[in-house]
């Protein structure tokens, strides 16, 4: 093996307009993926390189040397200090909305460019080919050759959180522009076409997770509804594996294998859509949607999903809106301690308070016949019920807990860890305490009417909160002290 084959790449370029500076990304991305795609097609047709062959993701940088003087009102779109900056991008056609705001924002708060350049961070072969979907890489030992000895390969000790959970540390004083790293999002965006089977492209950005398959049955009605009004402002409907249907009389091809997390996207123009994920049950699972879902930077994540009243004075199908949580999941204590509160979110609670209100026809005393807000247990223990009752039980009435589930608190924990606004409307669908298990037969036509309203209360809520300003839902009380300038 002698040197090593890259890119002939520009030098580094200073930008004032964001739209070029993106368009510059592009460009640079594009050049690194068919440089390692072609060389990596070489490869397997048995014409293996005597050089490694490297290429690098591109990379924004941005240096300033005064603190901004930006409005006190805005989380985002500025840096806390002076100094030096910098993210590496990965797909930047698909965040090009996205980016072009950001930078957009930057250079507007500051008064200064955005340097566009090549990175010192290797670009993986994996995800480099993933766009093809002719090209496989092959498991280690398939290929003729060591796959390692030639290209670099996914290094999971440089993907990792460290800048969303507030424990990166600089080794060179360049502080991070953005919550994720190039590799990061790379490594999410894999992830989800796998558990997903959609393409990250079509995901938008106001996300329902719900662990009950009637929810799809009913997004699929309300889409295809949608579809044949031509004033709806939604475009197409995506099902699992891709099948995409504009007309809302089109027939959709039966999925041949169900995916761990059924998803379901109603587009919209720059991604303002709805996507509803099918995450099933349990704190895993929504950690997981969540953990990868949030490299797309959504504008909001709502769970509409069954949960166990608590209280004797609740019916099967009332609701339940979290203002407050209470953690007995687990699964992200070693991300975000216990210790740390999980507000809940004026913005989130006022939109689906005031779609309650749309959808039921109820409101002010009448409507708490039917809703209680209170906190949300979730516990990583579906079966907790068939063990000693006192211990939880005590701790449920101590927490004031008007609901038990398994994926709320989940949601919304990683949303306040990965900055992106949450909340949770639930419904009753059984009151184990008080004898009311969840057994066949025993819904009520009141429960089935309910049932049948809660997503439309969902999907009234995130159609609110894409009316409301990006600096009004991106409020402060998601960022911390040393924040990331990007969203």
């Amino acid at each position: 093996m002698t040197g090593t084959l890259t890119p002939d790449t520009p030098p580094a370029h200073s930008y004032t307009d964001a739209a070029a500076a993106v368009d510059q990304l592009i460009a640079l991305y594009t050049q690194a993926t068919t440089f390692l795609t072609e060389h990596f097609q070489k490869a397997m047709d048995d014409e293996v390189p005597d050089t490694r062959i490297r290429a690098f993701y591109p990379e924004i940088r941005f240096t300033t040397s005064s603190y901004a003087q930006v409005d006190s009102r805005l989380s985002f779109g500025h840096v806390s200090s002076p100094g030096t900056f910098r993210a590496t991008i990965t797909r930047p056609d698909l965040f090009r909305h996205y980016l072009t705001q950001q930078i957009d924002l930057l250079i507007e708060n500051h008064g200064q460019p955005v340097t566009i350049g090549v990175s010192e961070t290797p670009m993986p072969v994996h995800f480099a080919v993933g766009n093809d979907a002719s090209v496989n890489v092959p498991q280690e030992g398939a290929a003729d050759f060591t796959l390692r000895d030639i290209f670099d390969v996914p290094d999971l000790s440089t993907t990792n959180d460290d800048i969303v959970n507030g424990t990166y540390q600089a080794t060179d004083n360049v502080r991070p522009l953005a919550p994720f790293t190039a590799q990061r999002v790379d490594y999410s965006l894999a992830r989800l076409a796998h558990y997903t089977a959609t393409d990250p492209d079509h995901f938008q950005s106001h996300v329902l997770f719900t662990n009950y398959q009637f929810y799809v049955t009913e997004f699929e009605e309300f889409a295809r509804a949608m579809l044949r009004d031509p004033d709806s402002g939604y475009t197409s409907f995506v099902s699992t594996g891709n099948a995409e249907i504009t007309d809302g009389d089109a027939p959709l091809p039966v999925s041949v294998k169900t995916p761990q997390m059924p998803t379901y996207h109603l587009k919209r123009k720059n991604g303002l859509g709805i996507t509803l994920v099918n995450i099933g049950v349990g704190p895993s699972n929504a950690k997981t949607a969540t953990d990868h879902i949030a490299v797309l930077r959504p504008h909001a994540w709502l769970m509409v999903g069954h949960c166990a009243g608590l209280r004797n004075t609740q019916q099967l199908g009332d609701f339940v809106l979290a203002h407050a949580y209470l953690r007995e999941d687990h699964v992200l204590d070693d991300d975000l301690p216990v210790w740390v509160p999980i507000p809940a979110l004026a913005e989130i609670q006022i939109a689906l308070e005031d779609a309650v209100e749309q959808v039921t026809q109820l409101e002010g005393y009448e409507l708490k016949r039917i809703m209680r807000t209170g906190t949300v247990a979730t516990i990583d223990n579906r079966n907790w019920e068939l063990r000693d009752q006192s211990g939880p039980v005590q701790r449920l009435s101590q927490s004031r807990a008007v609901a038990l589930d398994m994926e709320s608190a989940t949601i919304a924990a990683n949303g306040y860890r990965f900055r992106v606004p949450y909340g949770t409307l639930l419904c009753v669908s059984d009151k184990p305490l008080h004898g009311e298990l969840k057994l066949p037969g025993m819904a009520s036509d009141f429960y089935k009417t309910q049932v049948a309203r809660h997503l439309m209360i969902g999907i009234r809520a995130m159609e609110q909160l894409r009316d409301m300003p990006l600096e009004r839902l991106h409020s402060r009380k998601l960022r911390s002290f040393d924040e990331t300038a990007f969203l």
